[in-house]
C-alpha cells in the first residue's frame, strides 16, 4: 500500500490522478488533499477517499471546509495555509507526491517533497522553470525520484531506454545515441487563425482548447504556446541536455504526444488519447503498469496525421521561452512571473491577448542578465518581475 498526497486535487489532474487511484484501492492510500479555494469540490473528494488531511489555502475556505467537514461526521483534519502544503509533502506517511499546483504557488511544497526523498510526479512545470538547476540538484542530492506527469514529458520519458529512465539526471542523451527530443504540441485554438485577428480574441476563445479539458491559465498558455516553452524549458531540466537538443513540433491532432530521435535514424513514438490519466497512471505505476478507462487508440478512426513548423509571428511566447532558456535561470525565472501576471489580467479583461508576449517581451528584456542561484534570489526575482509587469499593465491603460 502507496500512500499519495495530491498538491491541487480539485484540479484536472488532480481529479485525474484520484480517478485513476479509485481503481485500486488495495494499492494506494490517499494520505492527504489540498486545494485552493473549492472546498466543495474537496469536499466530494474526502467523502469518497477519506484522507487523513485537507489543506485549503484559501483561510476562509478553510473554516467552511472544516465546518462541512464537521457536520459530515468525518474525521479528516482540515488544515489552512500554503505552510501547511510543505509540512504534508515532507510528511513520513507520505510516499508519492502528485506536484498538480499550477504556477510558482506549487514550488514550495514540491521542493519540500523532493528534500524528504519522496517519489514526485511533476504536473508543475513552473517548479523546474523558476528553479531548475537547483532543483535538481536537490533531486540528486536527496535521492528523489522524479517522474513526469506533463503529456509531453511522460511521452519521452516512455520512450528513453530503461537504463537512462533509471537516472535521466546524471546522465547523457548522446551516450545513449539519442540526438533529439521532439516536443509537439497542438497549436492550440488559433493554430489557422488570420493573424489580423489576434488582438480581438477574448478570454472565452481563448480557453476553448481543440483537444484537451485544462484549467484556464494553462489553456490560454497552450493557445500562446508559452505552454509548449515553458515545457521545452522543463524538458532541458529533466532531461539534463542543450537547448539545441529539443525542437518543437506542431501535431494538431494531440495523438503522438512527443518523440525521441536517435543517431541510427529511429523516431520512437508514444501515442495515445488526448486523455491525462495514461500518463498519470504510468508514473504512479513506473516501472509497472496499471489499466485505466481510457480507451486505447482506433487507428482505423484516425483520419489525418499533420506536423508544422511553429511560426514565430504567430507564437511570439514559445520563442520568448526559448530565448530565456539560452539565457539561464534569471530569465526562465522572470518569463514564468511576468506570464503569470499577463496571463491574469487578459483572463481579468484588462489587457488584449497580444499583450500577454508584449508583457513578456519587456520583462525578459529587462531580467535577462540577472543571476538566480539561491531559492532566496529566486523568489526575489520572481516577486520583482510581478511588480514590474504589473507596472507595466497599468502604464498601458
Amino acid at each position: 500500500m502507496r500512500s499519495v498526497l495530491i498538491l491541487g486535487a480539485t484540479g484536472s489532474i488532480g481529479c485525474n490522478t484520484l480517478d485513476v487511484l479509485a481503481g485500486y484501492p488495495d494499492q494506494y492510500q490517499v494520505f492527504a488533499l489540498t486545494a485552493a479555494q473549492n472546498w466543495q469540490k474537496l469536499l466530494e473528494q474526502i467523502r469518497q477517499f477519506q484522507p487523513a488531511y485537507a489543506v485549503m489555502t484559501d483561510a476562509d475556505a478553510a473554516v467552511l471546509l472544516k465546518q462541512a467537514v464537521s457536520d459530515a461526521g468525518l474525521s479528516t483534519e482540515v488544515l489552512s495555509g500554503t505552510a501547511a502544503l510543505a509540512e504534508l509533502a515532507a510528511h513520513p506517511n507520505v510516499d508519492i507526491v502528485m506536484a498538480a499546483i499550477v504556477g510558482a504557488a506549487g514550488l514550495l511544497p514540491t521542493l519540500a517533497a523532493v528534500e524528504k526523498g519522496k517519489t514526485v510526479l511533476l504536473a508543475n512545470k513552473e517548479a523546474l522553470v523558476m528553479t531548475g538547476e537547483l532543483f535538481i540538484q536537490k533531486v540528486k542530492q536527496h535521492g528523489a525520484t522524479l517522474l513526469p506527469i506533463d503529456s509531453e514529458h511522460n511521452a519521452i520519458f516512455q520512450c528513453l531506454p530503461s537504463a537512462l529512465q533509471q537516472d535521466t539526471a546524471n546522465q547523457q542523451l548522446a551516450d545513449y545515441g539519442i540526438s533529439k527530443l521532439l516536443l509537439t504540441g497542438s497549436g492550440g485554438p488559433f493554430l489557422r487563425k488570420d493573424l489580423a485577428d489576434f488582438e480581438r480574441i477574448t478570454p472565452a476563445q481563448a480557453v476553448a482548447h481543440p483537444n484537451w479539458v485544462m484549467g484556464q491559465k494553462i489553456s490560454v498558455d497552450s493557445a500562446t504556446m508559452m505552454n509548449k516553452g515553458l515545457e521545452f524549458i522543463e524538458a532541458r531540466w529533466l532531461f539534463n541536455c542543450r537547448p539545441d537538443d529539443i525542437q518543437v513540433v506542431i501535431h494538431p491532432q494531440s495523438i503522438i504526444h512527443s518523440m525521441v530521435q536517435y543517431a541510427d535514424g529511429s523516431v520512437l513514438a508514444q501515442l495515445g488519447q488526448p486523455d491525462m490519466r495514461t500518463p498519470i497512471a504510468h508514473a504512479l505505476a513506473f516501472p509497472q503498469r496499471i489499466s485505466t478507462n481510457v480507451k486505447p487508440l482506433d487507428f482505423f478512426a484516425l483520419t489525418e496525421f499533420s506536423f508544422a513548423k511553429p511560426c514565430a509571428e504567430r507564437y511570439p511566447c514559445l520563442y520568448l521561452a526559448k530565448q530565456a532558456c539560452a539565457l539561464g535561470q534569471g530569465a526562465t525565472t522572470a518569463l514564468n512571473a511576468a506570464n503569470e501576471i499577463s496571463v491574469a489580467a487578459f483572463l481579468a479583461g484588462q489587457i488584449r491577448f497580444t499583450d500577454i508576449a508584449r508583457c513578456n517581451a519587456m520583462a525578459l528584456e529587462h531580467f535577462a542578465t540577472v543571476k538566480a542561484s539561491s531559492l532566496e534570489h529566486i523568489l526575489q526575482l520572481d516577486g520583482e518581475a510581478r511588480a514590474f509587469v504589473l507596472q507595466k499593465i497599468k502604464e498601458m491603460h
